[in-house]
Formats: C-alpha cells, structure tokens, sequence
C-alpha cells in the first residue's frame, strides 16, 4: 500500500497536475533529476554513504533548478513555480517508491510487485476517481470532448503507463539497469522539441542553461556510482 501510494498516487497525481500550471520542458527536467532525488533518500536512510563527488553533482543539479525557477521570477504566486514544486513532489515521491521498494524487492519479481503496487495506488485513488467521473460526466452532457482529448487520455493509459512498464521490464533481460538510465537523458530534449512542435512552447537561453546544468549534476553522480561500483569489484 505504501509503494502504491508513493509510487503510483503521489507520482502519478503531482505529474499531471503539475503539467497544469509548468511548461513541458521545466517537468521533464525535473522528473529527469530523479536520480538525485534518490541519492539524498538514499543517503539519508543510511543506503549509500556521501561523497564529495556525488554532493558536486547535486550542487549542479540545484543550480540547474535555481535558474529553472528564476526563469519566470520567483513569486510566491508564481503559477511556473508552483507546478515546478508540484512536479518536483511527483518526481520525489516515485524515488521514496524506489528506495522503499529496495527492501521488498528480494522477495517478489519486478512484475508482481509492479502489479500489486499499481492495484494498491488504485483502491486509493478510486473515491477521487470516481468523484473527478461523476464531474467529467456532467461536463461531457454540457460540453462536447474533443477527440484528440479522448486520444490523448487513451495514449497515456495504454502507452504512457502499460506498454512502457512492460518495455522496461522487458529490456532490463537484455540491457543492464545503468543502460536504461542512460535513456532519461533523452527526455527533457525530447519533451522540449515536442512542446515546441505541438504546443507551441517557446524556448529560453535560462532553459537550456538550467536543464544543462540540473542534467550535467545527474550525469556526475551517475559517473560517480559507476566508478565506485567498479573499484569495490
């Protein structure tokens, strides 16, 4: 239950609610910093130990946000800024999930244990589920839903969410953990192009400057791992 909820009902909830009030490319660089996010959860439940090279890349990192969160000025009011905490939570939350996870995950295959935690986040989310069902069904009766809005919905249940766990799952037979990480780096360009394309989205030098950094602090504590990894073999 507490897997699901961190993990499926805090990430998944602040995500989508998050992109309401931030443009896509602040989100994807947050969600992108989950690595980092994992290492302080980590560290401060005893998991991994400090280091200096890993406490430089999060400083970059929060210099990357710094400046993400200056971009539009940093107002209490600032809608920017409270979807960048709101997407932040979400990211954060889905690491406690991963940390968490570390303790069960010897006991149960990564398939189970993605199964129960998605069935557990959705007994808690269901009373909100249904009370959000009852309101959208009075809306559609007064207002028509566009297609690309059912399109949408249907892409992120069916692709955003199944397809893509059973991928991951799928590739980590074949590609080790640190190869599939490699891969979030793609995100924020990726999400970025995207939003420009089909949202409109403008670009800024202080996006490509934060994202760099906030990405580049993600890369040096990756590095880091890796290299410890190697020298306790």
């Amino acid at each position: 239950m507490y897997l699901g909820f961190f993990g499926v009902v805090v990430n998944q909830m602040c995500f989508t609610i998050g992109l309401h009030y931030t443009s896509v490319s602040h989100a994807a660089v947050f969600v992108g910093m989950g690595p980092i996010y994992t290492l302080v959860l980590a560290v401060f439940l005893r998991l991994e130990r400090a280091t200096w090279h890993k406490a430089l890349g999060m400083a970059m990192a929060l210099a990357g946000v710094a400046i993400l969160a200056a971009e539009n000025g940093i107002s209490a009011r600032s809608a920017s800024l409270l979807g960048d905490a709101i997407t932040m939570s979400g990211a954060i939350g889905f690491a406690t999930y991963a940390v968490l996870g570390k303790k069960v995950v010897g006991r149960y295959d990564a398939l189970t244990m993605t199964a129960f935690n998605h069935f557990a986040g959705a007994l808690l989310v269901l009373p909100i589920a249904v009370h959000q069902a009852i309101g959208l069904a009075s809306w559609v009766r007064s207002r028509r839903v566009p297609w690309n809005g059912w399109a949408a919905l249907l892409y992120m249940a069916v692709f955003s969410s199944a397809v893509a766990y059973v991928l991951y799952y799928w590739l980590l037979r074949y590609l080790q953990a640190s190869q599939l990480a490699a891969f979030t780096y793609l995100l924020p360009v990726l999400a970025t192009v995207l939003g420009i394309l089909w949202l409109g989205e403008r670009g800024s030098v202080l996006q490509i400057l934060g994202g760099s950094l906030a990405l580049g602090g993600v890369y040096w504590v990756e590095s880091g791992r890796e290299a410890e990894a190697a020298r306790q073999l």
